[in-house]
């Protein structure tokens, strides 16, 4: 059973089931209603049951996976709905047991809320996510992260229409083909190659406009604060539940996902603010990071707005003639969390260049020679990529040359020419130094947008768009000297690092976000440097100047704040652990406090610059190369191995297995993974020394036949590590010494023999 959750605590649930179902494509359809505050419009999910999974409990109920055993009367077909409306639009909420039609199984739970300032989805009297497991309905859940969301219905779609295509190709392997003929079109669409990428958006598309099912389509659902849950009767497992769903829904105005707010020239915008709860407010998703998906996008806004999104193509917007609104089309081809799905609609102007009255066009996307240091891209012939199949940008020769990706700027008028001067100016010079540092751009364009003076940090990046505050430019004339560029320019750099440290490479758990803070920070030096074209000093006495108001930054922070908000890794060796069905929760993800602390971007920059003084930093920025080249397009854990192999010099590996000599414990399991990386016994003699000292150290049996190889053949460095093995007084240890002894003794240098047969006799 799973701990209850206290919906006060600052820990953020993330309750969708995704160990037991996976959402893998979004189609959704908005408009955005600037006098209402909302957006309507419904989602479509694409999903995919987990391999294997077969949800049974003790009496037919399903395990706790956080969402709540309520049946809110959510189903557009219910007799005892009035006007066709749902419970959550109604003062009273009737609430049971089970997700059933009304027969009268289970216990019955009143709920009563007066629909006004507060939402009747959090009416005090709301059951805990602990009653589903008490449930006798034999039914499957899924279990979606939503907030602050009023859903209208959900059903089944019904894509006979589409699957019937005669260009859509069948394949005869389908195990539930005859049996469920959708379920299997799906599958098969889910499975199309990266080559047809383009067909298999069409046939998303067809099935998302597909009526919904006739007979039995309206599904019973029901909310809780934190999620929206749905169930078809009869559909006893994630295999029998419905492939493809609908969403009808609107956002609410107080929702946390979006900010409805006016620009620097007074007119109303709305964007997706970067909130703690992500974008449970914005649909209904899957939040879990582990929950990589490829959504596309339709979204209807007045025809003077401009909608900026996350998607790979530079949207270009028809009119529907029916309204006064512009429709604009986004998609992504790369699966990621929906945590990164961002969307942006103002009355917003293109920045142009300053020389040209036109639309800024997109120049110098080819390399035009070769830079100080550069790379010839991240990945080559002799490394394939370790991701699921998408179409990637780090295999396309075309991507390797492109030092500067298409981009574009916008803005309020307000601050045109300071963007004009400012970010226009060295966004290009950004781009081409982060292609230098790191290699292939992760996606093939970027917008920046300059959002309202409201916006909480100085930065935020998301694919394909990144928010800046208007903060980051000089208060003076926008003309001013190139040191008033410093905090645009560097700010730029550290937001364009998250393209590699944070969205191509994410974490696994959302408690580690000092993966991509404190890498994006490093990284943020090296590229801004590399823009200015600095001399290895400049750029030295840069670093170490940044490296000192760092400290003292994070000194004062640890002094001010609560010592639990400071730890990298709150979750300990829990970290990336979930419950069976999937759900989690984000340790501290709702502490107010914990949104203006500075500490995990510190404490990961000054780790990473510690690493960096070891190895040098240009083996360092080549280790990023090679952390990218393996990793991209995967999240991960800071377990993942750091492999330094293939550029650590024997000098640098006996430092540091000198050092870790001073440490009073170390796992077994850690000195595994310290023998596998940088296959110690393969070293030379000096490293494969401080290696069987560690061995006899922590008594890591499985390396005992290092030991003995090292003292059978490496006579001339062996006689210190008897005495070791005899000082700790372990059996098995002094056996291994005096059996070497045996082999070894009538070749001995006197003088020697004599010394060990003291120590070992």
């Amino acid at each position: 059973m799973e701990p209850e959750l206290n919906p006060d605590a600052d820990d953020l649930p993330l309750r969708a089931n995704t160990n037991h179902i996976l959402v893998r494509h979004y189609v959704l359809d908005l408009t955005v209603h600037f006098e209402r505050k909302v957006i309507s419009g419904s989602v479509v999910l694409f999903l995919e049951p987990r391999c294997g999974v077969k949800i049974e409990t003790e009496g037919g109920a399903q395990p706790g996976d956080g969402a709540n055993s309520l049946k809110i009367i959510g189903s557009q077909d219910e007799d005892s709905i009035e006007d066709g409306t749902i419970g959550l639009r109604k003062p009273m909420l009737s609430m049971k047991k089970s997700f059933g039609a009304g027969e009268g199984k289970g216990d019955e739970f009143q709920a009563v809320s007066e629909l006004g300032s507060q939402p009747a989805t959090e009416a005090k009297n709301i059951l805990s996510s602990n009653l589903l497991e008490s449930t006798t309905d034999n039914d499957f859940t899924l279990v979606l992260d939503c907030c602050d969301l009023d859903v209208s219905k959900v059903e089944e779609v019904d894509i006979t229409s589409v699957s019937a295509l005669p260009s859509v190709v069948r394949s005869e392997k389908s195990e539930v083909s005859s049996v469920n003929p959708q379920a299997s079109f799906i599958q098969e669409l889910l499975s199309l190659p990266s080559s047809q990428w383009k067909h298999k958006h069409q046939l998303f598309l067809l099935c998302s406009c597909a009526a919904g099912a006739k007979d039995g389509g309206s599904l019973h659902f029901c909310q809780d604060r934190w999620s929206l849950q749905v169930r078809k009767r009869g559909s006893a497992s994630p295999q029998e539940f419905p492939r493809v769903i609908r969403i009808f829904y609107e956002t609410r105005p107080t929702g946390g996902s979006v900010r409805w707010t006016k620009d620097q020239d007074d007119r109303v915008c709305i964007y997706t603010a970067g909130s703690p709860i992500n974008n449970r407010a914005l649909f209904p998703c899957q939040e879990p990071p582990v929950a990589m998906s490829t959504w596309q996008a339709t979204v209807r806004a007045p025809s003077e707005c401009v909608v900026l999104m996350s998607g790979e193509e530079q949207a270009a917007p028809t009119e529907d003639r029916d309204t006064r609104f512009s429709v604009w089309n986004y998609y992504v081809t790369m699966p990621m969390p929906a945590s990164t799905f961002t969307l942006a609609v103002g009355h917003w102007c293109q920045v142009t260049n300053a020389c040209s009255d036109s639309t800024f066009s997109y120049t110098s996307l080819v390399d035009e020679g070769p830079s100080i240091n550069a790379c010839s891209g991240t990945v080559d012939g002799s490394v394939s990529c370790s991701h699921g199949d998408y179409p990637c940008r780090f295999t396309e020769q075309s991507a390797k040359s492109q030092r500067v990706i298409p981009h574009c700027v916008f803005g309020p008028v307000s601050l045109l020419r300071k963007a004009q001067m400012g970010i226009l100016k060295l966004l290009p010079k950004c781009l081409a130094a982060a292609h230098t540092v790191l290699g292939v751009h992760p996606f093939p364009r970027l917008d920046v947008l300059i959002v309202p003076a409201g916006f909480s940090s100085l930065g935020m990046a998301s694919p394909h768009i990144i928010f800046l505050s208007q903060s980051v430019f000089c208060a003076g004339s926008p003309d001013s000297d190139k040191s008033g560029l410093s905090l645009c320019g560097s700010r730029m750099c550290h937001e364009i690092a998250h393209s590699w440290f944070g969205l191509v490479i994410g974490a696994r758990d959302w408690t580690e976000e000092w993966i991509s803070e404190g890498f994006a920070t490093y990284l943020e030096d090296v590229i801004w440097a590399q823009a200015q074209q600095l001399s290895l000093l400049e750029m030295a006495e840069q670093s170490d100047l940044k490296a000192l108001l760092r400290w003292r930054r994070l000194s004062d922070e640890l002094q001010n704040s609560e010592e639990e908000l400071q730890i990298l890794r709150p979750n300990m060796e829990n970290t990336g652990q979930v419950s069976e069905s999937g759900s989690s929760t984000v340790k501290h993800g709702l502490n107010p406090d914990k949104t203006f602390m500075q500490v995990h971007y510190l404490k990961g920059y000054f780790l990473l610059k510690f690493l960096a003084s070891q190895v040098g930093e240009q083996q360092f920025i080549e280790f990023f190369r090679l952390f990218v080249k393996k990793y991209h397009g995967q999240l991960i854990l800071s377990q993942v191995r750091l492999c330094y192999r293939q550029f650590l010099t024997s000098e640098q590996l006996v430092l540091l297995l000198e050092l870790l000599l001073d440490e009073p414990e170390l796992r077994a399991a850690t000195l595994c993974a310290l023998q596998r990386t940088y296959t110690l016994q393969n070293r030379d003699a000096e490293v494969r020394h401080r290696w069987c000292e560690l061995v006899v150290k922590h008594g890591h049996t499985q390396a005992y036949g290092d030991v003995q190889h090292f003292l059978l053949h490496d006579q001339a460095m062996g006689v210190y590590l008897y005495g070791e093995l005899m000082v700790h007084e372990d059996a098995e240890q002094q056996a291994l010494a005096r059996r070497c002894l045996s082999l070894v003794q009538e070749e001995m240098d006197q003088s020697t023999r004599r010394v060990v047969e003291e120590m070992v006799l």
